[in-house]
Formats: C-alpha cells, sequence, structure tokens
C-alpha cells in the first residue's frame, strides 16, 4: 500500500510540475480565451487513452506504473477546477459565448482526445 500511494504521489508531484510549466508559457495577457488549460487537459485526456488502451490489450502494465502514470501524472497533469473556475469567470466577466466554447470544446475535445488515443492504440 506505502509503495502504491508513493507511485501516486510520484506521477501526481511530475504532472503538477509540468502543468506548472506549461502555465508559464508566454501568451498575450489580452487574450481571455483559456487555451493553455484547455491544450492540458486535452493532451491529458489523451495519455490516459494511451494507458487505458495499453492495460486492456494483451500487454501487461504493472499495476504501480498504472497508478504512477494513469492516477498521478494525469491527475497531476490535469486540472477539472481549474477548467471549472475559468469557464466561471468568463462567465462572470461578460464573455458567456467564450465561456460556453470553452465548455463545449474541453468536453468535446477531451473525448474525442480518449477514443482518438484508443483508436490509435487499437
Amino acid at each position: 500500500m506505502i509503495i502504491k500511494c508513493l507511485m501516486v504521489g510520484l506521477g501526481g508531484f511530475i504532472g503538477s510540475v509540468l502543468r506548472y510549466l506549461i502555465s508559464l508559457i508566454p501568451i498575450n495577457e489580452s487574450f481571455v480565451f483559456p487555451i493553455k488549460t484547455l491544450i492540458t487537459n486535452v493532451v491529458g485526456a489523451f495519455v490516459i487513452g494511451i494507458i487505458v488502451s495499453l492495460s486492456f490489450k494483451s500487454i501487461q502494465i504493472n499495476e504501480n506504473l498504472t497508478l504512477f502514470l494513469k492516477v498521478g501524472l494525469c491527475g497531476g497533469f490535469t486540472t477539472f477546477s481549474t477548467f471549472a473556475l475559468e469557464s466561471t469567470n468568463l462567465f462572470q466577466n461578460n464573455h458567456i459565448g467564450l465561456s460556453i466554447l470553452y465548455i463545449i470544446l474541453s468536453v468535446s475535445l477531451s473525448i474525442l482526445a480518449v477514443y482518438s488515443a484508443e483508436l490509435i492504440m487499437a
């Protein structure tokens, strides 16, 4: 149990640091649309799709590695809370259309990313 917790924690640390580094990418401050979070969540969805696809294949992935990658890395990398906050902020700042677009793109592209990863790995 301790090893499993350590694997999740280590993966979460790496995923969170990667997420932070993406947040440092310079984008014009007047750019209202939260593109960095959108990209992060879609990439994370794609990666988790690959991990799940590999686990469904005959390839046996060590349980600790799966916890590291799926729960830790992807969990630390993607950020539903930031997505929710940015959606709310857009709405509260009268960017209602952008808020709706962001929500639709985030959900649909993330689902498409998981599906695409599964197709690629099939």
